[in-house]
């Protein structure tokens, strides 16, 4: 199942890769190692890597995943005109699919110096092109934890946009992180028929996918 996935999409200001042929194991561990994941991992109940070995075993994973349909983990880069320097490493978009349930849930970090800047929300777009377009799934859902103002506002603003909805909050929902026990989750979705209703057309035309 290793083309079911597209191998490169493009949007406004940013082009997605897998993650697994995008980046090195060494130059993925040194972002931990320096520090800029905290701020990221935090509020996942995550700590960074402690060794290389970990973050090779990572993208292992990632590979395995992405070739057996289960997950499609993509390198976020900017592009030639998107504000700085061509190729320059953002953060990691991923779909997490669950084909049973005609779903996927989004999931994202985005590296410190680029919050602010609207790459979530791109991001989210193109995802939900992906998504729908390309997979053709009839959900998308994405949550945060409570707590998480930043993820709040970020996830409300496209979900709004789009003409989903908030679903529910839902206890003891995520496994245990690295820093304690299960976890709460505020749970969002957009429907394949909300997406339709809401995205525009010079939307759909700036997200480029190819397989």
């Amino acid at each position: 199942m290793s083309d079911l996935f597209p191998t490169y999409v493009e949007s406004e200001r940013l082009r997605y890769d897998p993650l697994h042929e995008s980046i090195d194991a060494l130059d993925l561990y040194d972002y931990h190692r320096s520090g800029e994941l905290d701020a990221v991992l935090q509020p996942l109940g995550e700590t960074p890597h402690a060794t290389p070995k970990e973050t090779w075993d990572e993208l292992d994973g990632v590979r395995e995943r992405w070739d057996e349909g289960k997950k499609a983990s993509y390198a976020i880069t900017r592009k030639e005109d998107g504000g700085g320097a061509e190729g320059e490493f953002v953060g990691v978009a991923e779909l997490w699919m669950e084909w049973d349930y005609s779903r996927t849930s989004l999931g994202t970090w985005i590296r410190k110096p680029f919050w602010g800047r609207g790459y979530a929300g791109e991001r989210a777009g193109a995802m939900l092109v992906v998504a729908f377009e390309c997979l053709d799934l009839a959900l998308v859902d994405v949550g945060h934890e409570p707590g998480n103002e930043q993820s709040r506002r970020a996830i409300e603003k496209y979900v709004q946009q789009y003409g989903g909805q908030h679903d529910a909050s839902v206890r003891n929902w995520l496994p245990p992180g690295d820093s304690g026990g299960p976890r709460d989750l505020e749970r969002y979705s957009i429907s394949q028929k909300q997406w339709r209703a809401n995205v525009g057309d010079d939307e759909l035309a700036s997200v480029v996918v190819e397989r």
